[in-house]
């Protein structure tokens, strides 16, 4: 997928990046509490497994950090903006 079409993808995404270094779409969440995002990384979790596709999260106490690629397409497919999509719904 082309930076291009990422982009025009990512404009119904509110607040999804695009890292061209790692090549992944990426959101922090903020959350008041550690428990809320915890429950939030469960969440990821499961839709992950759910779908076959697991993120990278990095999970800090009032924020979680989601980095979705496609490793063994090198890069974005239209996996990652399923797994941003069903994340979003979350929060």
């Amino acid at each position: 997928m082309n930076l291009e079409s990422i982009n025009e993808i990512l404009k119904d995404l509110k607040d999804w990046s695009y890292d061209q270094e790692s090549k992944s779409l990426v959101k922090t969440f903020p959350f008041k509490t550690y428990t809320k995002n915890i429950a939030f990384v469960n969440a990821v979790a499961w839709i992950a497994n759910k779908l076959n596709h697991h993120p990278d999260l990095e999970v800090s106490f009032n924020k979680c950090v989601v980095k979705i690629t496609t490793h063994d397409e090198g890069g974005i497919t239209e996996k990652d903006f399923e797994l941003a999509v069903q994340i979003e719904k979350l929060f």
